[in-house]
């Protein structure tokens, strides 16, 4: 089996130099970029199972190639590496659709096995088609797509995981950590996250106490349960 492939994108050389290094050591195959134009001279050429990410870069912003990246489908993972820890950012992170967020300055170990769990919760790639449908609304399993009344609805890469989980579970109540678990794996998040996602799906998808087909409910003091 061939080594897991990581593409770095850092404008810092010696940070660049010294994280191509040590995962070379660490036995992945690794390719370098400076600037989001490389990154996506890189990807296009190859793609890499995981991407880690600096957010400011000479010829964009890190938030917006994420969103590209996401976009374009690719099925990169994405790590977030930031001087910036405020839970905003970590949010807005996560809305761009990250998979998880290192913030500077971090501990290789820490790295390492950062990366190592996003390899691990890789998705296997689907081979049938399967669709939910819930009130005017469907979502599409294979091609992470969800169509409303009014066409497409733009749904983040964890809006997704999320909105597919609840269907999943339908009638089932959701704790908001059984949700962390499975939506964000091991990456550390605050648990007002997923209030926030939820707020951001219901705005989505005009979710309104009495729709007829389906209605998103929070669970006081335990979680969410969606009803279809």
């Amino acid at each position: 089996m061939p080594p897991a492939s990581v593409l770095i994108i850092e404008d810092d050389a010696n940070l660049r130099l010294t994280l191509e290094d040590n995962l070379s050591e660490q036995g992945y195959a690794v390719r370098v970029a400076s600037t989001v134009a490389e990154a996506w001279k890189a990807l296009e050429a190859q793609p890499s199972d995981v991407v880690i990410l600096d957010l400011m870069l000479p010829d964009g912003d890190g938030y917006a190639f994420c969103k590209a990246l996401r976009k374009k489908n690719l099925p990169s993972r994405v790590l977030m590496l930031t001087a910036r820890s405020l839970e905003e950012d970590l949010v807005r992170g996560f809305d761009a659709g990250a998979d998880d967020y290192l913030a500077k300055p971090y501990r290789l170990r820490e790295l390492y096995a950062r990366i190592a769990a996003l390899l691990r919760r890789a998705p296997a790639e689907t081979k049938t088609s399967t669709t939910h449908r819930f009130g005017p609304f469907s979502l599409e399993v294979h091609t992470r797509n969800v169509t409303g009344p009014q066409g497409p609805v733009e749904l983040t890469r964890k809006e997704f995981d999320l909105l597919l989980m609840l269907l999943e579970s339908n009638g089932r109540v959701l704790s908001r950590d059984e949700i962390l678990d499975r939506v964000w794996g091991d990456v550390v998040v605050d648990l007002h996250t997923v209030d926030n996602f939820v707020s951001s799906l219901k705005k989505k998808l005009s979710v309104k106490k009495g729709e007829p087909g389906f209605e998103l409910k929070t669970v006081r003091g335990v979680g969410f349960r969606w009803v279809c």
